[in-house]
């Protein structure tokens, strides 16, 4: 029978460990991990912990997870202290998120599984000081031997360019990259960063506010597209806005445009933006400011370039009252299909709830369904969604109004498109009461 085997790198640290990229503080990190099953039968899996000097700390762990259908692991089965890594294997298909947590609930990001790792890895932005914001991520081996990884960090508008490594990191085992140590960089570092490896690694990026207390986590890329889709896209959006941060993998210098879709809240259209990125630079693209003052924009963009690979993150934040951030990774459309998955769908959660964003990367209009998991939080059984896109539009779903109202829901979603048709989506998770940071995105699984 075939194994399906997923990995989890983000740092899961359980209560009373000072992390690596803390403050001068200390954060306390905690972490937990939904699993979700795409297959047609119940998925038979095993969680495997990973200490970062690649021992276990505990003997595997096995469970069951019914089929379309997700499980919640919170806390996570390890004591008090564990710093590692998970690595989940399953008899159907499978795909997981991790929220991570600091100082609960000041800070919180979510990033999505891998299937696979490659032997270079793009992370399109990495920070030092950059107006209180500063960086750290983790390695994980993806492969069957010892890796040997370094890193190349590569100024964009400041800082100094530095290699750091080798560094040995057993298989299933992970280890931590902190910039904030790093007077290497300069006081001031904002740029990006270049993973190389002889095995397959996987990476996580936390960007971490100290000055805004809030936190961004986005997943390093094991490889680029001449095209990048972006979901989503926001300026003045009560407060909310967006920043892109697009990096060229490719080996020689490229010329990007940056094309933004119709506009879901009004009549501005915005012009492209345009810039030249030299091999392994990234560059800033703020949705604040200039010609986005005074203009309402929701909706999405499209990153193309003249020939060589590139990757591209979104910030979207809120920097007044509480401060809040969350980051997604871009996605390349022709690895998009006409299915995609959420592990995580919530409605009156202890004051979380989810927002769904669909984007239409086709080239030609399709109409889609959302479908709902069982929910096992209660009995409330969520109505199916249609919707029709355009190319380059995108369908949003708030699970806290109209037919959710009073109602508790946690589970999964599911969206098809029509034959042919191509489509990639983001999750938001929002507490907006919370007094911290309670806002994370992750990506979608295309299947």
């Amino acid at each position: 029978m075939k194994k399906f085997s997923i990995l989890l790198i983000v740092a899961l640290l359980a209560a009373f460990i000072v992390a690596p990229g803390a403050s001068a503080q200390g954060i306390t990190w905690t972490s937990g991990f939904q699993v979700q099953n795409l297959g047609s039968s119940a998925a038979n899996i095993v969680i495997k912990y990973y200490n970062q000097d690649g021992s276990q700390p505990i003997a595997d762990v096995s469970d069951s997870v019914p089929a379309m259908s997700s499980k919640t692991y919170y806390p996570i089965h390890t004591s008090d202290g564990f710093n590692g890594s998970v690595v989940v294997e399953g008899d159907q298909p499978i795909v997981a998120i991790a929220n991570t947590l600091g100082n609960n609930p000041q800070y919180a990001a979510s990033t999505e599984s891998f299937s696979a790792g490659a032997t270079s890895i793009g992370l399109p932005l990495i920070m030092r000081g950059n107006s209180g914001y500063y960086t750290w991520f983790n390695v994980q081996n993806a492969g069957s031997g010892d890796a040997s990884v370094s890193v190349q960090y590569i100024p964009g508008s400041s800082g100094s360019a530095y290699t750091e490594g080798p560094v040995t990191i057993k298989p299933g085992a992970a280890h931590t990259f902190d910039q904030r140590g790093m007077s290497a960089l300069g006081s001031l570092f904002v740029g990006s960063a270049v993973v190389t490896s002889n095995e397959p690694v996987v990476a996580t990026v936390m960007q971490v506010g100290e000055t805004y207390k809030n936190m961004m986590g986005y997943n390093g890329f094991t490889g680029g597209s001449t095209e990048v889709s972006l979901p989503l896209v926001m300026a003045n959006n009560s407060g909310f806005y967006t920043g892109i941060q697009v990096q060229n993998v490719g080996g020689s210098a490229t010329n990007i445009t940056i094309d933004y879709g119709s506009n879901l809240a009004g009549s501005f259209a915005p012009t492209d933006d345009t810039a030249s990125l030299a091999a392994g630079e990234s560059k800033t693209f703020i949705q604040n400011g200039g010609k986005w003052a005074g203009n309402t924009y929701i909706g999405s963009a499209t990153v193309t370039t003249d020939g060589q690979p590139v990757v591209a993150i979104v910030n979207q934040v809120k920097l007044t009252g509480t401060a809040l951030g969350t980051a997604y990774n871009g996605f390349d459309p022709s690895k998009a299909t006409s299915k995609v998955s959420a592990p995580l769908i919530m409605a009156n959660n202890s004051g979380y709830y989810t927002g769904v964003q669909v984007m239409n990367v086709g080239a030609g209009a399709t109409s889609i369904t959302v479908s709902y998991g069982p929910n096992v939080a209660g009995s409330y059984a969520p109505p199916s969604e249609t919707a029709t896109l355009q190319p380059g539009d995108s369908y949003n779903s708030i699970q806290n109004s109209g037919a959710w109202t009073g109602k508790k829901y946690v589970g999964s979603m599911s969206v098809s498109a029509d034959s042919g048709g191509e489509i990639v989506l983001i999750a938001n998770q929002i507490w907006p009461a919370a007094p911290g940071d309670q806002f994370m995105t992750y990506d979608g699984f295309n299947y």
